[in-house]
């Protein structure tokens, strides 16, 4: 298993312009406090999807004022609350893909808290590999722990006294957007509890079809 702090110094020796994108999670802030040892003013790319946990701002909030962020908050052009309502996949699209994509444009390296054990999707998912955005252009997509399992993170976070998102106290295990997460549906899976188990991923970590 790769040291993920090699990983993501060999990455950075390449010289391309970095950002991370998160959602505040434990692995996400994990992989950030890695980072910010070695690039304290990395872009930290937040998307304001307008129907995130009041926890999950108020913590964004305070972490970024703790650790000195270089906050970057992306929001929907017009952004349509309760979209979720009518179809999740158009409000992912909507909240999360389309301002994600437009903002990777601007990178050349892109930072991720992903792992292999979350999920089934992401079982294949590699340390560092190629990722071509809508507008054509490739950049490097790099999950510098893409093989720890959940306990390692959570080693690590306690190891560095990282204070983490209260809601994982509630017992929510996967946390994005409120009105699509609750508790794991199944306790062996800590995905299940997003989008009520209808499916995997919001889109943002699926290479498009470049047309």
């Amino acid at each position: 298993m790769s040291d993920p702090t090699h990983v993501i110094a060999d990455s950075l020796a390449t010289g391309g312009k970095a950002c991370i994108t998160c959602s505040f999670q434990a692995e996400d802030v994990a992989v950030l406090h890695m980072l910010l040892e070695v690039k304290p003013d990395i872009p930290v790319l937040f998307l304001d999807t307008v129907h995130h946990f009041a926890e999950t701002y108020a913590y964004r909030d305070e972490l970024a004022a703790l650790w000195h962020l270089n906050l970057v908050n992306l929001k929907a052009a017009e952004p349509a609350p309760g979209l979720w309502r009518t179809s999740t996949d158009a409000c992912c699209a909507k909240h999360k893909v389309e301002p994600l994509f437009s903002a990777l444009d601007a990178y050349d390296l892109w930072f991720t808290g992903l792992r292999r054990q979350q999920s089934a999707s992401r079982a294949n998912l590699a340390e560092v590999e190629p990722f071509r955005l809508p507008s054509g252009r490739n950049i490097t997509k790099i999950s510098p722990l893409a093989a720890w399992t959940t306990k390692d993170v959570w080693q690590y976070n306690k190891a560095h006294a990282i204070p983490l998102l209260p809601l994982y106290e509630r017992g929510y295990s996967s946390i994005g957007c409120e009105p699509c997460t609750s508790v794991p549906l199944d306790p062996d899976d800590p995905r299940s509890g997003r989008w009520q188990g209808q499916k995997l991923e919001c889109g943002i970590h699926i290479e498009p079809t470049v047309k």
